[in-house]
């Protein structure tokens, strides 16, 4: 099984992934409100913006943990790719 097999057996609930894809929309306005107004001192937040969301989702549908903390930056990637799917209709939400 590859990573992101794994990443989707942890995202099961549609309330999860629509948390997640919520958050990658955020974490999208908010870099561009970074870099709109030149607020380069929050660039290092960007990463972090999705977070709360991802993990609401783990915490209250999922009843799991969140794979960011064993593997961050294949979950960084894997959310990316979950966020692409959902838009190309091949994850509904």
């Amino acid at each position: 099984m590859d990573y992101y097999e794994y990443y989707l057996s942890l995202h099961k609930s549609s309330k999860c992934r629509l948390l997640h894809f919520i958050g990658q929309w955020v974490t999208i306005l908010f870099t561009i409100f970074i870099f709109y107004n030149s607020l380069w001192i929050f660039i290092p937040v960007i990463p972090f913006v999705i977070y709360p969301f991802a993990w609401s989702g783990h915490y209250f549908f999922e009843r799991n943990e969140p794979a960011a903390f064993h593997h961050p930056i294949k979950a960084k990637i894997s959310d990316w790719r979950m966020f692409f799917d959902i838009l190309r209709g091949k994850i509904k939400i």
